[in-house]
């Protein structure tokens, strides 16, 4: 199973076409999103076959994102668990680092998906995977 994940959007429509059109011409199977679309505008382009996930981030005030991700989605609220067989993935924003920290270090889950510092990271703890993949805009190129 392929995932794309992705987080810190606001807004930048070019830059979420680019990462939508990535994932599709990588096959991606599923996409998260963790958090910070900022406007639904920037939801509707992830309605693109794939399985769609999302958390919400410190800057999506608007009510509106969490129905527009529901209208094709799965709406995980501030934190949510994905499991992908037998794979279990916690998101949340990442807006509490402490959170954040909690969640690799509690030993639950495969992996900790989370955005918010815009800064791309992988990290490593026990048998918990870390990852932030960091704010875009993704290079045009991939």
């Amino acid at each position: 199973m392929r995932i794309g994940i992705v987080s810190d959007t606001h807004d930048d429509l070019a830059a979420v076409e680019a990462a939508v059109s990535l994932f599709d011409r990588l096959d991606a199977d599923a996409v998260v999103h963790c958090g910070d679309f900022v406007a639904p505008f920037s939801v509707t382009p992830f309605d693109a076959g794939f399985d769609f996930y999302a958390v919400r981030g410190n800057n999506d005030g608007e009510w509106a994102v969490q129905s527009t991700v529901e209208s094709f989605g799965t709406y995980l609220g501030e934190a949510g668990v994905i499991s992908f067989g037998t794979v279990d993935v916690a998101v949340t924003h990442g807006t509490s680092g402490v959170v954040v920290d909690a969640l690799v270090d509690c030993g639950d889950y495969d992996y900790v998906l989370h955005g918010h510092t815009h800064a791309h990271g992988v990290e490593e703890r026990d048998e918990t995977v870390r990852v932030n993949p960091g704010g875009l805009p993704l290079p045009v190129d991939g």
